[in-house]
């Protein structure tokens, strides 16, 4: 009878690997979830300021929507995805 190979290229176990990296992306998910916050709070300072720089304004929303891009990724690769 012939065995399933279950190993990575690396020779670790995938499934050891696949643990390694949901733990990766857990990690990264949470600072960057941590970064989105912070964004957010600053925008919102930035924004009650009596002469708020607009162009700042305008470059913090984006980057906090490359983070949400980023953690929407992250959180689709960490969930598995179950067809009911």
């Amino acid at each position: 009878m012939k065995r399933a190979n279950y190993t990575s290229q690396t020779g670790k176990p995938s499934i050891i690997m696949a643990e390694q990296d949901n733990n990766e992306f857990a990690l990264e998910l949470a600072r960057l979830q941590q970064e989105h916050r912070d964004l957010d709070a600053a925008i919102e300072a930035l924004h009650h300021s009596p002469a708020p720089d607009l162009l700042q304004l305008q470059r913090l929303k984006k980057r906090k929507l490359q983070l949400r891009d980023r953690i929407s990724f992250l959180e689709d690769q960490i969930t598995p995805d179950i067809i009911a």
